[in-house]
């Protein structure tokens, strides 16, 4: 007779960071722990090794070593699972667990946040997706294309048209703005600093740059314009998902509450809170 792995861990696992939770057998909290960035884009054998050191330290928390992988199942909502060739290699690099569910981590910020039900998600962190459950059981995402083709609303857009900004005003095609004078000192203070910082470009660094946009934008035009622009966007990604307004909508992901006064009216009526995260739903994924 089988008996039911020891421990049930779900992993949400993005372009910024990795949050880590463990249930006993029984599906009681045991411990969570959070790590760097295991997104698939870094390559398989980098995320496993984000997602196993946190496990460890996971388990360290409660004054254990990490047990057998054999006794642990595992759920796991990662960036870059899209992309199919990725997911099969790490899929082939993963450890002995007991047992191993993979989804995007757009389809587990789903999961968590409408409790496995029918639901609509728009997820804005350093990229932007849009996904939706139905009655019958069938899926849909919107959006989720990727930097720097894509991702509307989320924090590398901010960031990277902030940077955009900043270039026009050290070229005297703008004003500089409290938001354009402080993305220059975040990225060194001067012109060179400026060319430096974006010879070295990616998704998750333009992400860093969105808080400076949210921070400002009280007081900054330019910074209030591109936060209402990506509550458009956000809104029509969650239009394009459920177009009748029949289903409950969430806003998730580390952005989203920073955007959330900056959201059409229309859309913000809409909203309910989120019932859980992606490392939740990666858990709700062992169960289905």
């Amino acid at each position: 007779m089988q008996t039911s792995p020891d421990y049930r861990i779900g992993v949400d696992g993005g372009g910024t960071g990795t949050r880590l939770r463990i249930l006993d057998r029984r599906g009681q909290p045991l411990a969570q722990a959070e790590g760097g960035a295991s997104t698939l884009a870094r390559g398989s054998e980098r995320a496993w090794h984000t997602i196993l050191d946190t496990l460890e330290r996971a388990f360290r928390s409660l004054g254990e070593p990490t047990p057998a992988l054999s006794r642990c199942e595992i759920g796991l909502g990662l960036a870059g699972v899209h992309n199919h060739a990725w997911a099969e290699e790490f899929k082939r690099q993963a450890p002995d667990f007991a047992r191993l569910a993979l989804a995007t981590d757009g389809y587990t910020t789903l999961l968590g946040a409408h409790g496995g039900r029918p639901g609509v998600i728009v997820a804005l962190g350093t990229g932007s997706i849009g996904e939706a459950l139905y009655a019958d059981g069938s899926h849909r995402e919107v959006g989720g294309w990727g930097y720097p083709c894509g991702d509307e609303a989320s924090g590398a857009w901010l960031g990277q048209r902030a940077t955009q900004l900043t270039q026009m005003a050290l070229d005297g095609r703008l004003r500089h703005s409290p938001l354009t004078r402080a993305v220059l000192a975040y990225v060194g203070g001067d012109w060179q600093a400026m060319m430096n910082w974006n010879s070295h470009h990616s998704a998750g660094q333009y992400a860093q740059l969105a808080p400076l946009v949210v921070r400002h934008a009280e007081e900054d035009s330019a910074a209030a314009e591109l936060l209402r622009q990506a509550g458009r966007d956000a809104w029509a990604i969650a239009q394009a998902l459920d177009p009748q307004g029949e289903l409950p909508i969430a806003l998730c992901g580390g952005l989203g509450a920073a955007l959330r006064d900056w959201l059409p009216p229309e859309f913000r009526r809409l909203l309910a809170a989120p019932q859980g995260d992606s490392a939740q739903g990666a858990l709700l994924l062992l169960q289905r």
